[in-house]
């Protein structure tokens, strides 16, 4: 028995079809270890074809040793990396990218809604280039961001373009890059290689499979020795077409796109159907498949009376998240209670007040 459908997060969500279907077509027989099976060559091809490049692809468990190895592959120690301050892999990851480096620094620049500029690279890129500080090496973007917004085509290329003037690398962190894609309608190619993306972490945790990150390098150059970083981190599968097989089924099928889609419109139902609502304010722009929302504490409480889970670890906003399977009844439900609850605060306030 599950508990009814709550939008805290979108890892609550289970396993989409397409990506269970595969992983039962792949678990019929056996198959060789550690990669060298049909199904990760499939996967593998089915990258190269969606990115339209001869990309080097790797699976890894999940995002975090996606993200934290992608970075340590190009740094050195005593390199540093760019980041927002609000960057999954500067508040979310437990000093991973530092672990796996075996030092390199985070450099953050604050960002009020988690996207970097080109100001912010160039101010932490220039501020010192004596021997004692860790010289600048990558810069690392989340795609969409912790806040829910997402990076146009034209933001990456100018991104990019300060990188290469500066001789940096860029990451992009794509836990959610599909929800980015569907966002933008733009070829996952435009986003990324031909704007300037050197590595690129796909989620698909969050995009409808149980378990599963692919590290996508554009350049096979900074790709020398992967595999070795991958087994040494623990990251090296030795049934590895049960990591692989999930993605030939969201790739093949177009799933991948379609999932995002409906999470993004979950989201975008959510934030017009409060739009009226006095007191309930959006804290960021509708971008993709998350919605923040600012409310008097009555208000959240309410909903938690009401058995509705959610975070606030963003500026104290209550934070929903829509996955591949939000039941559009159930996101209709949460609209009902929130303007229930925002209606009997509102009440209240005006008894006060007369009083």
């Amino acid at each position: 028995m599950t508990d009814a459908q709550q939008f805290a997060s979108d890892n609550y969500a289970g396993i989409c079809p397409e990506a269970w279907q595969a992983m039962d077509r792949a678990n019929r027989g056996s198959a060789s270890a550690y990669g060298d099976d049909d199904w990760t060559q499939r996967a593998s091809d089915a990258f190269r074809d969606l990115f339209e490049t001869e990309c080097e692809v790797f699976f890894a468990f999940n995002g975090t040793a996606a993200n934290s190895l992608a970075l340590a592959s190009l740094c050195q120690s005593y390199h540093s990396v760019i980041c927002s301050a609000q960057a999954h892999v500067e508040t979310d990851e437990c000093g991973a990218p530092e672990f796996f480096s075996n030092g390199s620094k985070l450099l953050v620049a604050p960002t009020e809604s988690g996207k970097l500029d080109p100001q912010a690279i160039r101010k932490l890129a220039t501020g010192r280039a004596d021997i004692h500080f860790p010289k600048p090496r990558v810069v690392t973007i989340t795609q969409p961001t912790e806040t829910g917004q997402v990076y146009t085509v034209a933001e990456v290329q100018a991104l990019s373009a300060v990188c290469r003037e500066l001789g940096l690398r860029l990451h992009m962190d794509g836990a959610r890059f599909a929800h980015a894609c569907a966002t933008l309608g733009c070829r996952p190619a435009d986003i990324t290689w031909r704007a300037g993306v050197d590595v690129l972490c796909f989620g698909g945790t969050k995009n409808g499979m149980a378990v599963g990150e692919a590290v996508l390098f554009f350049d096979p150059a900074l790709a020398q020795d992967f595999d070795y970083r991958c087994k040494q981190a623990g990251q090296l599968a030795s049934k590895m077409r049960f990591l692989s097989a999930p993605w030939v089924g969201l790739l093949e099928s177009g799933a991948w796109l379609s999932n995002a889609e409906h999470g993004n419109a979950c989201a975008d139902r959510l934030a017009a159907a409060v739009a009226d609502l006095p007191g309930v304010d959006l804290m960021f722009p509708v971008e993709a498949n998350a919605v923040f929302l600012t409310a008097p504490d009555t208000v959240l409480d309410g909903l938690r009376a009401r058995g509705w889970r959610f975070y606030t670890f963003i500026g104290g906003g209550a934070r929903f998240m829509f996955a591949w399977d939000a039941d559009p009844a159930r996101v209709d439900a949460l609209i009902a209670d929130l303007r229930a609850v925002a209606g009997d605060a509102g009440a209240d306030a005006f008894a006060c007040a007369a009083a």
